[in-house]
């Protein structure tokens, strides 16, 4: 299976899943058309599916174009199944979905938005992450409170180690900062920022990372660690409020 991703507007992504198997090809928050129908009609594919994590308009913007040009179908959340254009076809938390050979289970993750989902190809150990796991960052709370983006990235946590994370946005760089900020003794985020560095000059994706990546040097995964919350003077305090105090820290960065 490959996996191409394709920059939209500023800094979105959205990601071509080819599946040269089965012959079977998606989008994931295809936040714009044109891009994609540049990528499919130089590599002669046709499109059979259009996934979406959220309802955003970032992540939803090309759906109707794409649909009516290739007759593919909208795949989202059946809680928002109002508010993503086009949809055909409604997924429930846990459920388990095909794509060509490929098996994929439905994981609700709220907090950014109330219906925000992963697509996780499970024999792929691939992971579609929109707006709630960046690569060293989390998304924004909107719809939702923190205990649900806490409870979301902790199921994210429980993944294969090895899984690759796509997420929705060019932020690692930024991110990379941030948690530099706060952690700047964490040797492997050290070395993630090198490299981050290197990536980002020659203007080349970040993404995917690994969920052992993220695990080892991203904050907002690590508010269970004792040398965090020492950092940020909250040693007794439980791992919720570690999280709200960095996600604010970040809202204001």
């Amino acid at each position: 299976m490959q996996i191409i991703p394709i920059p939209c507007l500023s800094d979105n992504y959205a990601y071509v899943i080819n599946d040269k198997d089965s012959k079977t090809v998606g989008v994931v928050d295809p936040s714009e058309s044109l891009p994609i129908i540049s990528y499919l009609k130089k590599n002669n594919l046709n499109l059979n599916y259009i996934f979406n994590t959220h309802h955003h308009f970032d992540h939803i913007g090309g759906n109707i174009e794409l649909k009516k040009l290739y007759n593919a179908k909208v795949i989202g959340f059946l809680g928002d199944k109002h508010r993503i254009p086009g949809i055909d076809i409604t997924l429930k938390n846990n459920e388990k979905w095909s794509f060509g050979n490929s098996e994929v289970l439905i994981m609700h993750i709220p907090g950014h938005t109330l219906g925000h989902i992963c697509f996780f190809f499970k024999k792929e150990k691939i992971a579609f992450t929109g707006d709630t796991l960046f690569s060293l960052g989390c998304g924004r709370i909107f719809e939702g409170n923190h205990k649900q983006m806490l409870e979301s990235l902790n199921k994210i946590k429980k993944l294969p180690k090895d899984t690759n994370i796509y997420s929705g946005h060019e932020y690692t760089y930024k991110n990379a900062e941030f948690c530099m900020k706060y952690d700047k003794e964490n040797i492997n985020l050290k070395k993630r920022f090198e490299i981050i560095k290197k990536l980002r000059s020659k203007n080349l994706p970040t993404i995917p990372s690994t969920l052992d990546d993220e695990l080892n040097s991203n904050i907002f995964l690590r508010c269970d660690q004792n040398n965090i919350k020492v950092k940020l003077n909250m040693k007794n305090d439980e791992d919720f409020k570690v999280f709200k105090k960095v996600r604010d820290l970040k809202d204001d960065f």
